[in-house]
């Protein structure tokens, strides 16, 4: 397994919230230096698409599903709106929340308009909420459309994003996705490690990437340029849709390890599942990022699961 990679502090958190920011790391990563985040702010980037529909279990439904997973399994943080933590979280105190500040909807076709997605709230703005809650905010999210005419807008809101959230010693993660008309194509490996390098320079902890594509097939080997262009900033994979379970668990496995990504970033191929079978999935995804379990242990963990669950 990878060591854990030594904890680099960022020059903009302050003396004295180094330790709060120690703290907060510490607790997404299990001291591994890895994030296993399991993503939840689709409800508004695919609608109701994820969630209901041919194929998708009816447990899926209902927001409720998405907290239910994240309080029973192992995860590292919960990515998801402020609103919907808000709506949920009374009953779900002990899970790890990273906060996403921005979002938008899949409505808008990119012929019509370039990508943009601004802040709804402030870092401050949700401090001052979590200064007097007991809910447990590790961190704070970010999505970037890079090469979209808006770019220069979402650019100015992720670097107060970065370094607000430092301020008060949380973490902070940007997702970086090439995508608007000037993009021919938004999974070239080498656009994709331009995006990366440009999460390191906002001062990002981690960065979410698309996967590198050549002709729609997953090229794994240009993970390389990629990890190299983010430079400190962990990297982390998308997970995409819904895929062969021991395919998908494979994939990650050999980011880890062979590629140098420093977590996991994982939605559908978790909550597109029944309650217990999604709790299995992210309980695999984190004995890999986190656990240093082997691939042939965890694979026979699932399959017990999974037979036990059927």
């Amino acid at each position: 397994m990878p060591a854990p990679k030594e904890i680099i502090i960022p020059a903009d958190v302050p003396k004295a919230s180094q330790d709060l920011f120690l703290k907060n790391y510490n607790a997404a990563t299990a001291n591994t230096g890895r994030l296993m985040l399991f993503a939840g702010d689709q409800k508004v980037e695919h609608l109701n698409d994820d969630y209901f529909g041919q194929g998708i279990p009816t447990d899926a439904a209902h927001p409720h599903h998405l907290f239910q997973i994240a309080s029973q399994a192992k995860i590292g943080v919960f990515a998801t709106q402020f609103g919907l933590m808000c709506r949920y979280a009374s009953s779900f105190s002990n899970i790890p929340f990273l906060i996403k500040i921005n979002g938008k909807s899949n409505l808008l076709p990119q012929h019509m308009d370039d990508p943009c997605s601004t802040a709804w709230y402030t870092v401050d703005q949700i401090s001052r909420y979590s200064n007097n809650n007991p809910l447990n905010i590790l961190g704070f999210g970010y999505t970037v459309y890079l090469g979209s005419r808006y770019e220069r807008k979402m650019l100015q809101e992720a670097a107060k994003m970065v370094h607000d959230a430092h301020a008060i010693g949380r973490i902070a993660v940007l997702w970086m996705y090439p995508k608007g008309q000037a993009i021919s194509d938004e999974h070239n490996a080498h656009t994709i490690a331009g995006a990366a390098g440009i999460a390191n320079c906002l001062g990002a902890d981690f960065v979410k990437i698309k996967l590198p594509l050549i002709n729609g097939n997953y090229q794994e080997e240009l993970l390389h340029e990629i990890v190299s262009a983010a430079g400190n900033t962990g990297v982390l994979c998308e997970g995409g849709p819904k895929a062969d379970a021991t395919i998908f668990l494979g994939t990650i496995y050999r980011q880890i390890h062979n590629f140098g990504i420093r977590g996991s970033a994982t939605g559908r191929n978790i909550y597109q599942n029944n309650l217990a079978q999604s709790i299995a999935m992210a309980n695999a995804i984190y004995g890999i990022t986190i656990e240093q379990k082997g691939l042939a242990q965890i694979f026979q963990e699932f399959k017990n699961k999974s037979r036990e669950n059927s």
